[in-house]
């Protein structure tokens, strides 16, 4: 895709406005990205060749669904998707959570080659975490009952879920909702007809009977 292509589909999904230099430097992370995925397995080789559609868009889609203020949290970044393009995309402060060193590492060096001041990573499992976050992300971590239980911590009564789901988004819904009460808006993926994310707000345990 031309760079005005992917200028137009990413201020499309996003939301927002995206400049030719906001261009470049999502550029770059996926050629550091390319690099890296070949010493460690950063993300399933079969999906680089399509990587702007699979990773780059798809995560970008989340910038609409969260609020524009606030300290985001992206939990089991992995690779650095979402968080390290929702943080190319917005100055928003984002800590990246990552437990394993290899890719808390990458994730590091990332950010630094890049000039992202808006992010920290902590290498540790995302229940030893501290803190309070307005926006809360998580790629293919958990399914959502274990997810909230693992993260909950985190959030307090104003905190935004933002989570991309696949197909089994709706099961995976009416399984938390046995543990948990929250109000939730279901939208449709942008660049998966198959997937879905859920935008949960007033998320809480339910107390056991």
């Amino acid at each position: 895709m031309a760079p005005n292509g992917l200028i137009e589909r990413l201020s499309e999904v996003s939301g927002r406005d995206v400049s030719r230099e906001t261009l470049a430097r999502l550029a770059a992370y996926v050629s550091l990205l390319n690099d890296a995925a070949a010493q460690q397995n950063l993300v399933a080789p079969s999906t680089l060749e399509t990587v702007w559609e699979r990773h780059i868009l798809d995560s970008a889609q989340l910038v609409r669904l969260a609020p524009q203020d606030g300290v985001w949290a992206d939990i089991g970044s992995g690779a650095g998707l979402p968080g390290m393009v929702l943080a190319i995309l917005s100055s928003n402060p984002i800590r990246l959570i990552e437990p394993r060193r290899l890719r808390a590492d990458f994730l590091s060096e990332t950010a630094e080659a890049l000039g992202l001041t808006n992010v920290s990573v902590d290498c540790a499992r995302v229940e030893r975490v501290r803190g309070q976050f307005d926006v809360i992300t998580a790629r293919a971590v958990a399914q959502l009952d274990r997810f909230l239980a693992m993260a909950d911590h985190l959030s307090n009564s104003g905190t935004v879920w933002v989570l991309p789901k696949g197909k089994n988004a709706q099961s995976e819904l009416a399984q938390a909702r046995l543990n948990w009460h929250c109000d939730v808006s279901v939208e449709q993926s942008r660049t998966d007809p198959e997937s879905q994310i859920l935008v949960l707000t007033r998320v809480g345990a339910k107390k056991k009977r």
